[in-house]
């Protein structure tokens, strides 16, 4: 729906709470805040990310929310696909820093338009879509005593003008009521680009590049990102965690890459 159509529904609602004033002299309250309420709706409506259908108040349809690829039964640790559900061959021969993994969404089809649009098309309405889908899937998990979005580098978030994952955190902090750690860590270096690098060059890229400035020792920490690719960078991340005394570490990401 267009912008224009919102304000002329918006100015018929308030019309007719004005009609109403001049036949009867006065407007009660419910009628004074229903005929505000009709209007902010219809101000405040919005249109699909995806399919740009009208979505009422949220920023995804039914339909396309129902069409988001789900992971399925997948590798605890890494959350690639697998049978059982039990650690994938990569995991046991090679585990990680981290020690579990959960992912909303496969990043492909409409999670991966809906991260684009986040992070790059500046929908930052988003982010409590996203954070109200995590929530969905830890919920009933074992709790965790502290929330550590993924920190950008000064240069990144400067182009960008804001971290993504930051955004998620806070509202999934305040829904799970769980301590949003911000300041836990941050970044010592730049890094270049992960894009196009392959595992092992994404390893060699993020070795050495975060400090943790909290005192987390014996803490269950999970770590929030928008995008799990390799791993990579949540594997660094958890090495500095967990060396700096955290009892266990999970990664909480949007959307996970799945090999083909």
């Amino acid at each position: 729906m267009r912008a224009g159509d919102r304000e002329t529904q918006a100015t018929r609602a308030l019309g007719a709470g004005a009609r109403l004033v001049r036949r009867r002299g006065t407007l009660s309250m419910r009628t004074l805040i229903a005929a505000l309420g009709r209007a902010a709706s219809a101000l405040l409506a919005q249109d699909c990310v995806v399919c740009r259908a009208p979505s009422g108040d949220a920023p995804v349809c039914d339909g396309c929310r129902a069409d988001l690829p789900r992971i399925g039964v997948a590798c605890p640790c890494c959350a690639l696909p697998g049978p059982g559900g039990q650690r994938c061959g990569a995991c046991l021969a090679e585990p990680p820093d981290f020690d579990a993994t959960i992912a909303a969404w496969r990043y492909a089809a409409h999670a991966a338009a809906l991260v684009h649009a986040y992070k790059y098309g500046g929908r930052l309405a988003l982010a409590p879509f996203f954070a109200a889908t995590l929530a969905e899937h830890v919920g009933a998990l074992p709790p965790v005593d502290a929330i550590v979005p993924m920190p950008l580098a000064r240069a990144r978030l400067a182009e960008r003008g804001f971290n993504q994952s930051l955004e998620i955190a806070r509202p999934l902090a305040a829904l799970l009521h769980v301590p949003l750690a911000q300041r836990a860590v941050r970044r010592t270096r730049e890094t270049a680009d992960q894009t196009g690098l392959d595992a092992q060059a994404r390893r060699r890229n993020v070795r050495g590049a975060f400090r943790v400035d909290a005192d987390v020792r014996g803490a269950r920490v999970a770590v929030l990102d928008d995008v799990m690719t390799t791993g990579a960078t949540l594997d660094e991340l958890a090495r500095a965690l967990k060396r700096a005394g955290a009892a266990s570490v999970t990664n909480w990401v949007v959307a996970r890459t799945v090999r083909a």
